[in-house]
């Protein structure tokens, strides 16, 4: 690989650091031990986590050692929000997180050889420390006058809402974070997201205070924006989260193949393990043909291999061809056909009727005369079947696992009736 620096600048991944010059010259050095925190505020981690967990895995296979940690201290608390208090969860709630989080960081590092990858969780090294302890020991190391310029906390302080000393307090405990992590692993670098330099830089300030001849660095990745404005990670239905109970494979999956064309390239940049010769193809391929979508489905390929596995990827892949004419929906088992017909509009009906009436129903024309006139010009399908006839009825014998059909008009079109019991 090259120069680790000048592999993450190239794929978009530097924001901010401390000083890269004498970053770039640690990793030449190395191995460097660097870490970065993940707080249980949710039962699942989501895109915006799966670029840091990735950043660790590209550092990593440069020949460094990640430690990963779940906070199950700071993630009873929760980093500042821009305009609000957080809720605060209850701590059999964050125990039980904080084991979630760990079994979906842990498949994406490598546990193995002379720069494995280490599981921490701050909880270890505070739920012990008493108020006093805190206070004399860390606490005085900050300054308030330096915390209250914190943006995270600038912000609170300049809304409505205020902050609470709750919140004010996290930036000391990821600061102590960092501290620990240094005199327990001699870790000297963190890593997270740009919007949370200040914690990040919270720590590097507390170990030059404590420990004033170490040297150790903070690096940001950038906040990752779209072409149309709307926000990464997030879709009609809500967060892409890495949960395959909160988010489907195959909505994973359609994620990526529904890239902007716009955005495509930067995307594979940020998560995609392929060589640069690769991504410059891809790229070139979206900008000469980009109705092939080529870079999209090699990005959903290669990301749904990675947070699902190769099999649920498979399946979903047989799936997607399948709704849209190119394969059996008969073949498709009923959790991926259930998961992939969540992802389109869709109806419950206690009984079947006519084809007419259920297009009409489902949304996939405006009327009835519509689909009337749908079924005319050849563009109405049942199960990839092609309508014929204007007073078409739908029966048992066409359900898809006992209870799905799928309709769709035209080419891209699709939309789900199931059958559920009176």
């Amino acid at each position: 690989m090259t120069d680790i620096v000048d592999e993450l600048k190239w794929r978009g991944l530097i924001a901010l650091s401390t000083d890269e010059d004498a970053l770039r010259k640690a990793f030449a050095d190395g191995p460097v031990t660097f870490y970065c925190g993940f707080d249980p505020t949710a039962p699942s981690l989501h895109l915006g986590n799966l670029v840091q967990i990735l950043t660790m895995r590209r550092i990593q296979q440069a020949g460094h050692r990640p430690l990963g940690l779940v906070g199950g201290a700071t993630g009873l608390i929760g980093d500042p929000k821009p305009t609000a208090e957080r809720t605060l969860n209850a701590p059999e709630t964050v125990a039980e997180w904080v084991e979630r989080l760990r079994g979906q960081i842990a498949p994406l590092l490598d546990f193995d050889g002379p720069n494995a990858a280490v599981m921490v969780n701050n909880l270890d090294w505070t739920q012990g420390l008493s108020a006093i302890e805190f206070l004399r020991d860390i606490g005085k190391h900050f300054r308030v006058n330096k915390m209250i310029a914190k943006e995270a906390v600038s912000r609170r302080l300049n809304s409505d809402a205020g902050i609470s000393y709750t919140e004010f307090s996290y930036q000391i405990l990821q600061g102590m974070d960092f501290l620990e992590l240094y005199r327990r692993y001699g870790c000297t670098l963190q890593t997270g997201g740009s919007d949370q330099w200040g914690n990040l830089t919270s720590g590097t300030d507390l170990i030059h205070r404590v420990e004033p001849d170490a040297v150790v660095h903070a690096l940001g990745t950038p906040l990752i924006t779209k072409a149309d404005g709307t926000k990464f990670g997030k879709t009609e239905s809500g967060t892409v989260w890495l949960d395959p109970e909160m988010t489907t494979p195959y909505a994973f999956y359609q994620f990526w193949i529904n890239a902007d064309d716009r955005d495509v390239a930067k995307f594979l940049r940020i998560f995609s393990f392929r060589s640069h010769e690769e991504i410059e193809e891809l790229e070139r391929l979206t900008e000469e043909r980009p109705q092939a979508r080529a870079a999209q489905r090699a990005l959903a390929e290669e990301l749904t291999t990675l947070v699902h596995g190769a099999e649920q990827t498979a399946a979903v892949i047989a799936a997607s061809k399948a709704l849209f004419g190119q394969g059996e929906l008969t073949e498709l088992d009923g959790r991926t056909l259930a998961s992939a017909l969540s992802e389109v509009p869709h109806i419950q009906v206690a009984e079947l009727g006519s084809v007419v009436d259920l297009f009409a129903e489902v949304g996939l024309v405006a009327s009835k005369s519509a689909a009337r006139r749908t079924v005319k010009e050849g563009g109405a399908y049942v199960n990839n079947v092609k309508v014929t006839a204007e007073d078409a009825v739908a029966s048992p014998a066409d359900l898809l696992d006992g209870r799905w059909l799928v309709l769709r008009r035209g080419k891209r079109n699709l939309a789900a009736v199931e059958v559920v019991a009176g």
